[in-house]
């Protein structure tokens, strides 16, 4: 039996969603993988920070969470930021899931650098350390003898970036087309029943899979970035979202959904990316999608993606209303994923 100490860094909604299923799982890890686990730190933006190298009760930590209190209660050692707390953690694996700067990917990088030099694996919902920094990072876990795991970064916990490393031995990525952001695909399936478009990033943001400031989605920043996270790794072509020709939804009106609908088409956010030699070419704009297409069927919050190998044809991963929950599937999957023997 082996026992791993974690660190969660970030406890916002998909933090606070896989502590819950490290607990309900984890009987299951332990008769199915052989394997035990503590907590031994918790960072939160705005609610403190814990560290106790023996382990924290999660319980506690998500209900004191829940009253909005303080973790630094918790916390057996005084911490001065985020890499001391990774530090002062002792952990094995460390979870970084702070929001992503789609600009830099900092401070996430620096999470991810330092923990792997302290010899911990690292998985991570934050898209930022993926698009700005993959091979840095990468060559740095194989100097460490370390995992770098980011499945949670592109459609939650749907295994794409597994599926090539694991699945898919010999196939080369020509291009894939998706839809890649939850928040517009609600938004327009809203509008397409009678909302308007302020309505719709309302209710988005009402149930919580929009900001406050919803620009990063509905003007395409999250699509763009997504798209640039996928070509890096899986065409192992770097490509920032500042390099993809983009364009949101703000311009897409009632009228212009009723009108295609009229004639059997549907407005969908659509992402592309195809290689082009030594470069990919890479766009996300609102696109005309005919009804018998099952790009036309993907309604709310579902995702789906195509890729076009040059060994199969065409190959589609759709997910289903992902939320928190399957975003923290993907953290515990790179976990096992990374822990297992080679």
């Amino acid at each position: 039996m082996t026992h791993y100490k974690l660190a969660l860094l970030g406890f916002g909604n998909v933090g606070r969603a896989l502590a819950e299923l490290l607990l309900r799982k984890r009987a299951e890890l332990q008769t199915r993988y052989d394997l035990t686990f503590s907590v031994t730190g918790i960072s939160t933006a705005h609610h403190g920070m814990a560290v106790n190298p023996q382990g924290l009760d999660l319980q506690q930590a998500l209900a004191l969470f829940q009253r909005q209190g303080s973790l630094d209660q918790l916390s057996q050692i005084s911490l001065k930021n985020q890499i001391d707390f990774i530090t002062q953690s002792q952990a094995q694996v460390l979870f970084e899931n702070s929001p992503v700067n789609y600009e830099t990917g900092q401070p996430a990088i620096d999470h991810v650098r330092a923990a792997m030099g302290l010899g911990m694996h690292v998985a991570t919902a934050n898209k930022g350390t993926v698009v700005h920094a993959y091979h840095e990072l990468k060559t740095l876990a194989a100097a460490q003898g370390v995992r770098f795991f980011f499945e949670s970064t592109v459609m939650d916990g749907a295994p794409i970036f597994s599926l090539f490393r694991g699945a898919l031995p010999g196939a080369q990525l020509k291009a894939f087309r998706a839809i890649l952001n939850s928040t517009t695909n609600l938004i327009l399936t809203r509008m397409e029943n009678g909302d308007s478009f302020e309505s719709a990033v309302k209710y988005a943001q009402q149930i919580g899979i929009a900001e406050t400031d919803p620009s990063g989605d509905v003007d395409g920043w999250d699509a763009a970035i997504k798209i640039a996270a996928l070509a890096t790794v899986l065409m192992d072509t770097p490509l920032k979202p500042q390099e993809i020709d983009r364009t949101g939804i703000r311009a897409v009106t009632p009228a212009m959904i009723a009108s295609a609908r009229a004639q059997g088409q549907r407005y969908k956010l659509i992402c592309t990316a195809e290689k082009d030699g030594s470069r990919v070419r890479g766009r996300v704009a609102p696109e005309l999608v005919p009804l018998t297409s099952p790009f036309a069927s993907v309604e709310g919050t579902t995702s789906i993606i195509s890729f076009q190998t040059d060994v199969l044809g065409d190959l589609t991963l759709i997910e289903n209303d992902p939320g928190p929950h399957t975003t923290a599937y993907g953290l515990l999957a790179d976990f096992l994923n990374a822990v297992k023997p080679a």
